[in-house]
């Protein structure tokens, strides 16, 4: 079936309908048109409220009903009935639920919407820095419009695409997203579904791509009533660790297939986005390529790409277990995703800067070897043995084009699994954190950032989900059992100290204060300049996959060297440890460009960083001397000098090519 295309349904009264979508209810002339999935049923009538009208669709013979509602106007609210029972039950394709995922559904007209992004092309995945967001926690409002306020500022910092948690209603006042029980509907939390059109609308007038963060390995365990309609959308042939596997691949999976193709086009199309984040795909059981099919996910990349119309799409997949085969062309057997997270590099990040290895921290030592080894080929495992899973992690990766590897220093869940919920510059040292922002920044793959990093944040990103009390005490109990992995949370004083997801506190603590912008200036100076770096240098804007070698230094130090295309290489510096004097420089990742010298281009010492300001590196002898806790750009000294920009108070080198 062809997801982009208006789809001729044939509905009890043999009159041909134009419907957008194959599922769900839609605005069309005259009323609307329901079409919904309920094979386990003999009899489905749509109710409209708060009227009662209940209008009886029909039955295609092939566990879809659908039907004409000619009284069901755009605004108005309606549930589902099945087989004359009392019980009336949300739409399972709902565009939007203003009471609440237990409550009606609302018929919503896509098109009362005044776009004017008719000219964005969207954004492939080379050049960009992503910026993960909860709508939630983003603003002290934490609506879609406060949200949108802020963006001029991301746009300064010199983000490209902004990467949204999970949006999907689910029950409760506050959550991550990531139990969503109505996939097509954004939560009323945040405001209405054109308030979310407003922040997209917003987002491309800046240059922003918007991508978002979906789950299509589970859905919530409150609020979820497509088992009503069919429990085939559910298999108990997988095991899953957050509730029923998903039917992809068993008896009357194709409907279900449906269904996740369908939202993935839905998003792409009715709200402009441009692209999809793939929570937990390893969890995404699907053996149809068995049979000769493609596998969903492979699927799904193509859905969103058919649904942009010609518009660059980026779509990313987090996959615990790191297969390179998520990033291949499907062609070659893979799935055609665009990138995949990189936890590899950061867990290796984490012990160099806390000092901590352990739970899934085990199998990485920090080293500089380590940083080398992922800058050049992405991901450490790429089928070796992984003690703390006691199996193989990965497959080879080699070949991968860099930008395919997310790298980021912290995300919701790596914050939130510190316990207290402590940002990464709460458990480091100031100049280390700067190096390694630069190498994170700097490095080949695609950074991304999460919520206020650019400034510091001092609040934390803690657990949260209010559910019922019930299910509250499990959701807890189950929390403090993934955390007690590290043996640092597992003592008495610690647990007893765990938040509470379901208190309020633990949701309102997490909401960022934007004025701390400023008063973190030297934070975010840090990272705007960086990303300007990165845009600007031609060197470090190629990305090239096997531009770059590296080599160590000293125990915590380490060189990356850049090649230009003209021989204007770039050189990053990078020492975690203490002040490093090299008297013998017997590597040749080092050696000066021909007939030249090197020079610095940028420190992570600078005083409007924070820093304690930067020596020469090349010392009267030859030596050279590293400075401790830092990172150092160098570049050609022929035909480069550098200058200050002396707008908004920034004294930061920048390139500037010479005319003479």
């Amino acid at each position: 079936m062809t997801i982009s295309a208006a789809i001729p349904l044939v509905e009890q009264a043999q009159a041909t309908v134009e419907r957008r979508w194959p599922i769900g209810v839609e605005v069309l002339p005259g009323g609307a048109h329901a079409r919904v999935w309920a094979p386990d049923a003999e009899r489905v009538e749509l109710v409209a409220e708060p009227e009662g009208r209940a209008t009886v669709l029909g039955d295609e013979g092939n566990g879809y009903f659908s039907g004409t509602v000619p009284e069901l106007e755009a605004g108005g609210l309606y549930r589902f009935r099945l087989d004359g029972k009392e019980m009336l039950y949300p739409d399972p394709i709902s565009r939007f639920q203003p009471e609440g995922s237990h409550g009606a559904s609302q018929l919503v007209d896509p098109h009362r919407f005044a776009w004017t992004d008719q000219g964005w092309q969207g954004r492939a995945i080379k050049g960009q820095v992503i910026y993960e967001m909860h709508i939630g926690t983003f603003t002290p409002e934490g609506t879609w419009d406060a949200a949108l306020a802020e963006l001029p500022r991301l746009a300064d910092l010199g983000v490209t695409v902004l990467e949204l948690m999970p949006v999907s209603e689910f029950p409760g006042r506050f959550g991550w997203g990531y139990d969503g029980v109505n996939l097509f509907a954004p939560t009323r939390l945040y405001g209405d579904d054109d308030a979310m059109r407003r922040f997209v609308n917003e987002a491309h007038r800046l240059g922003l791509a918007v991508i978002l963060d979906v789950v299509y390995n589970h859905f919530g365990p409150d609020g979820n009533y497509l088992k009503c309609f069919a429990k085939d959308y559910f298999t108990d042939r997988y095991k899953n660790d957050w509730g029923e596997a998903i039917n992809f691949d068993g008896p009357n999976s194709e409907p279900v297939r449906e269904f996740f193709l369908t939202n993935a086009a839905f998003w792409i199309e009715e709200y402009h986005l441009d692209g999809l984040r793939l929570d937990a795909t390893q969890s995404i059981n699907d053996g149809s390529e068995a049979q000769g099919k493609p596998h969903i996910l492979t699927e799904i990349s193509r859905a969103v790409r058919q649904a942009a119309g010609g518009r660059a799409t980026i779509v990313v997949g987090e996959n615990e277990p790191q297969h390179a085969s998520m990033v291949k062309p499907a062609e070659e057997g893979g799935c055609g995703l665009c990138a995949i997270w990189n936890d590899d590099l950061h867990h290796s990040a984490m012990v160099a800067l806390t000092g901590r290895m352990e739970a899934y921290y085990t199998d990485y030592r920090g080293t500089p070897q380590e940083f080398v080894s992922a800058m050049k080929y992405g991901f450490l495992y790429q089928g070796q043995w992984y003690r703390w899973q006691r199996k193989r992690r990965g497959m080879p990766a080699f070949g991968v084009p860099s930008p395919a590897f997310v790298s980021f220093l912290q995300n919701h869940d790596q914050i939130a699994n510190s316990a207290r919920g402590l940002r990464l510059h709460a458990l480091t040292t100031p100049g280390r954190l700067r190096a390694m922002t630069a190498l994170f920044l700097l490095g080949p793959g695609t950074p991304m950032l999460f919520q206020g990093q650019e400034f510091a944040a001092s609040t934390p990103f803690l657990y949260f989900a209010d559910h019922k009390p019930d299910l509250a005490g499990l959701v807890e109990k189950g929390r403090a059992e993934f955390l007690a992995q590290f043996p640092s949370i597992v003592g008495p004083a610690m647990q007893a100290a765990l938040p509470k997801p379901h208190a309020e506190d633990s949701f309102t603590r997490c909401k960022l204060d934007h004025r701390e912008r400023e008063s973190n200036a030297a934070v975010w100076a840090l990272h705007r300049d960086l990303l300007r770096l990165r845009r600007e240098d031609p060197v470090f804007a190629a990305q090239c996959t096997g531009g770059l070698d590296g080599a160590v230094l000293g125990e915590e130090a380490f060189v990356l060297r850049f090649f230009g295309e003209e021989g204007d290489d770039r050189l990053l510096l990078v020492n975690l440890g203490r002040d490093l004097t090299l008297t013998v420089l017997a590597e040749p990742l080092l050696a000066p460009p021909l007939d030249g010298a090197w020079t610095v281009l940028w420190s992570s010492e600078e005083p409007a960083y924070g820093g304690c300001g930067t020596a020469a590196v090349e010392q009267p002898d030859g030596a050279w001397r590293l400075p401790g806790h830092a990172a150092l750009v160098l570049g050609p000294a022929h035909g480069f000098s550098t200058e200050s920009d002396d707008e908004g108070g920034n004294t930061t080198p920048v390139i500037v090519v010479s005319q003479g």
